[in-house]
């Protein structure tokens, strides 16, 4: 199934970073954060992937250009270097078609400069490519297939550190429930589409406002809630508990070694 990666957007969150590079280029454990997704949807079997950029686009193109599977894993050098033996190497035989859709257009604005890329598919997966998640994407593609429905995506609490607070018409605080622990339900991304998720975009259009819309009035749209890891790159701190994670060895987005102990038991 194609994999479409938003990657375009300016960042303005994480400034520090994104005036330089594009967000999704931003480094965790040395990898860029867009390596760990790619990695995460190939993990499942979906290795055609079209990126969608726009900021910074070049510096995408030359990852990708320059891509040596060795930096990324751990490896044996021999014969001064002509040769090379990878261990544990990553999933990474991509096929990966790098559009320029522009830096000021949003995200539905990019999905429709793309639309080319998919229109031949049944469905196809997409991303905002700045965030990771432990989700079991095999279970989510064979319940919305079995549901018919157009559009689909990942509803996950917000992790933020704000409190609700229940305000009563003469001003007194009925309650205060934390944001994290509310129930509430944001958009967290991870989206699967049918291709007639088309027919209800217009140009100009902001994916998840107008064509969301008209997917809700038609009862063609399905959010599948989820529990477990979800942490999106919005800011430096998210960044740095990303990068913690993966100084601790708790990256429960990495599905390598899972897989691997698998196939060992098999």
């Amino acid at each position: 199934m194609k994999v479409v990666l938003f990657c375009g957007g300016l960042g303005t969150r994480i400034r520090e970073y994104s005036e330089a590079i594009p967000k999704p280029m931003i480094p965790i454990g040395g990898q860029p954060i867009l390596w760990h997704i790619m990695q995460w949807y190939s993990s499942f079997g979906h290795r055609d992937f079209t990126l969608c950029l726009g900021h910074r686009a070049n510096v995408v193109k030359e990852f990708f250009l320059g891509y040596r599977r060795e930096i990324f894993t751990d490896c044996v050098v021999s014969n001064n270097g002509a040769d090379v033996e990878l261990i544990n190497a990553p999933m990474d035989d991509w096929r990966v078609a790098m559009i320029d859709t522009g830096i000021w257009r949003n995200v539905g604005e990019r999905l429709w400069a793309v639309r080319h890329q998919v229109q031949d598919e049944e469905m196809f997966l997409a991303n905002y490519s700045d965030g990771l998640a432990e989700v079991d994407l095999d279970w989510m593609v064979a319940e919305f297939k079995a549901s018919g429905k157009i559009a689909c995506f990942l509803a996950v609490p917000p992790s933020v550190t704000f409190h609700l607070a229940d305000i009563g018409d003469d001003n007194r605080v009925r309650k205060m429930t934390p944001a994290a622990t509310s129930d509430l339900w944001i958009n967290g991304g991870f989206f699967i589409f049918r291709r007639e998720i088309f027919d209800y975009m217009r140009p100009g259009e902001e994916l998840v406002v107008e064509p969301f819309a008209r997917l809700i009035e038609n009862d063609q749209l399905l959010a599948f809630k989820h529990h477990g890891f979800w942490r999106a790159m919005d800011t430096l701190r998210d960044r740095q508990l990303l990068e913690e994670m993966v100084e601790q060895g708790r990256m429960p987005w990495d599905r390598r070694e899972t897989l691997a102990c698998r196939m060992v038991a098999e």
